[in-house]
């Protein structure tokens, strides 16, 4: 082979880090196409690629050329990932297993578009647990989470890390953010093991639960707990700083300031479901793809307040993060109001909504996914996003989401009340 590929600073490198692809040993001004291969762990396989031409040198380097056509134009050093796509219509990439890495292969063939000569190649280990950190199966009480431990004796800042109503035992972010220095709890609430997919009552009992588990663990600092969550996630996030002792700092991604679905059952209290209707739901294809952001009744009619968590009554600090394109529900709406709410009572809120970002907003270079079927509800959801646009939105959050906790969770002010 007569290319070669590197990646820099090194092929191993966490999932979250931008590298830099080079092409070195082309002929000058030469068309060459760049792709990029990723297999899941059930076997599907992920690909993009990129046409560019070699400079004067007959080098290439991702983070100065162009590319000229393919998945993506322009100057994207990280293209070849947030691009990833597979053939198979609806599939979302996602890592189950976070003890292995994905591994992208790396693969230059001479011509634009045509991959039946291989000039070189190289393979990019992107790894989703960092050296050194621990991770911790738990089944304490009615807990069903995973803990993640950076190297080391701390203290850290101890955060809960909640995925959305699909269910199940998301490890790959809160993996990610131990690796970033943080001890973090993964916690399922719905559709894991003896927890049911569609819960009559969900209660906060179960999630101060984890708040206790977390803060007796050696290595977490005692300046109180940071939580975060995406979508249905986001809203308990929300709930959770309302209502528990103990939480300093909340980031609510594509949430909700209302609660949804399920009744929320606090210590003498219960907020009912904020009233829907299925039937407003909208079949945007002939594939049955949904369009679920019209089903909730008008957040606006005082019929509904009943239902808002009363974010406006907590002394965390928070963060709200949308997507304007979110085709799920109106999230950048229910972060509005709840920025609202926030800012009349003089409470600290930072809030950021990015243009042509969807409701999936992940680590940064998972590729988008616009639609992919909701394990609970069985149905085809359209999430929206932007290619481009939504894969900055995920760069730009993961940056202030980490900022975020370093900055409220390093200072023992600690909230001293709780409703």
């Amino acid at each position: 082979m007569a290319a070669l590929v590197s990646v820099l600073p090194s092929p191993r490198c966490l999932f979250d880090e931008p590298v830099q692809i080079r092409v070195a040993g082309l002929q000058p001004q030469q068309a060459v196409t760049l792709r990029a291969s990723l297999v899941d762990e059930s076997g599907e396989l992920f690909q993009s690629h990129a046409l560019y031409r070699a400079g004067s040198s007959g080098e290439l380097d991702l983070s100065r050329s162009p590319a000229l056509g393919g998945s993506y134009l322009g100057v994207e050093p990280m293209g070849l990932l947030w691009t990833l796509q597979t053939k198979t219509p609806y599939k979302r990439l996602a890592k189950r297993n976070v003890l292995t890495p994905f591994c992208v292969d790396l693969e230059v063939y001479e011509g634009h578009g045509d991959t039946s000569r291989l000039l070189g190649k190289c393979t990019n280990e992107r790894w989703f647990l960092g050296e050194g950190v621990k991770r911790i199966s738990v089944r304490e009480g009615r807990l069903r989470a995973t803990l993640f431990l950076p190297p080391g004796p701390g203290p850290f800042p101890g955060l809960i890390d909640l995925y959305g109503s699909g269910g199940g035992l998301v490890e790959y972010r809160a993996s990610l953010l131990a690796s970033r220095g943080f001890v973090t709890l993964a916690l399922a609430y719905v559709s894991f093991e003896d927890i049911p997919a569609l819960p009559k009552i969900l209660e906060l009992s179960y999630f101060e639960e984890a708040v206790n588990f977390l803060r007796k663990q050696q290595q977490v600092k005692d300046t109180g707990i940071g939580v975060l969550g995406l979508s249905k996630g986001g809203e308990l996030a929300l709930s959770m700083a309302t209502f528990l002792p103990g939480i300093k700092a909340a980031v609510s991604i594509s949430g909700s300031s209302f609660n949804s679905f399920v009744p929320l059952k606090g210590d003498g209290f219960t907020i009912p479901v904020h009233p829907y209707d299925l039937g407003r739901m909208k079949i945007i294809d002939e594939s049955g793809v949904v369009d679920f952001s019209d089903v909730f009744d008008d957040h606006m009619d005082p019929a509904t307040w009943d239902c808002r968590i009363p974010v406006e009554k907590s002394l965390s600090k928070f963060l709200l993060l949308s997507g304007l394109d979110d085709m799920n529900w109106k999230s950048d709406l229910y972060c509005r109001d709840a920025v609202q709410r926030l800012q009349q009572h003089g409470r600290e809120v930072e809030f950021y909504s990015y243009a042509g970002a969807g409701h999936l907003l992940e680590p940064p270079y998972l590729p988008l996914c616009k639609v992919s079927v909701h394990r609970v509800l069985g149905k085809l959801m359209h999430w929206g996003g932007q290619w481009r646009e939504h894969a900055k939105a995920q760069e730009d959050a993961w940056r202030r989401i980490q900022a975020f906790f370093w900055q409220h969770l390093m200072d023992s002010d600690i909230p001293k009340s709780k409703l």
